[in-house]
């Protein structure tokens, strides 16, 4: 199994459709007048996605049991803007401005970008499995006992693919995934 380089990425995502939209560098200053954001796109091995306007941020008011099997919606406040504010120990969702088309021979790992970890905030995304497709769900965890801001249409986490040395027998569009096509958020599902 190897790590796939910026090369890589980007002949898959020009030619396979793998990340659309497509950045084909780093961008730092996305309007060209100064006005820095967080990175986004290609980086040397791997992507550095963006966060989309639309996020579910988790309440309790309604003291409900957190149940994956069982997900009660009213958990989150639904939210829209260039940026949210989590309050202090809790988490939102968002999800990827880009949407991903991944390999069969591919799995793909994200982790969060420095300047979050740095702040307390923590991005959670599950593998993204061969033949998956989608806006990728983020889940952000603010570990502060202050509330933290994430930032729209702004770098938020890296994504790396791994290809295999082999093709799996079964893939997660095989499998007929229930996550598979995911537009937007997306609640847990039993």
């Amino acid at each position: 199994m190897s790590i796939k380089s910026d090369s890589w990425i980007r002949r898959m995502a020009l030619g396979q459709g793998m990340i659309e939209p497509f950045e084909s560098s780093q961008v730092r200053d996305p309007h060209g007048n100064g006005e820095r954001v967080i990175s986004y796109g290609l980086s040397s091995y791997g992507y550095d996605v963006r966060c989309a306007r639309e996020f579910k941020i988790f309440t309790n008011v309604n003291s409900a049991t957190v149940d994956p099997k069982n997900f009660d919606p009213d958990s989150f406040v639904d939210f829209s803007g260039d940026s949210c504010v989590i309050p202090p120990n809790s988490f939102a969702l968002a999800s990827t401005v880009e949407y991903f088309r991944i390999p069969r021979s591919v799995l793909t790992i994200c982790l969060g970008k420095s300047t979050y970890a740095r702040c307390g905030i923590i991005v959670n995304v599950t593998p993204l499995e061969p033949e998956w497709e989608g806006h990728v769900t983020l889940e952000f965890s603010n570990t502060t006992s202050l509330p933290a801001k994430i930032y729209a249409n702004e770098g938020v986490a890296q994504m790396l693919f791994f290809e295999a040395d082999e093709v799996c027998e079964t893939s997660y569009k095989d499998r007929g995934g229930k996550y598979q096509g995911q537009q937007g958020v997306t609640l847990p599902k039993a």
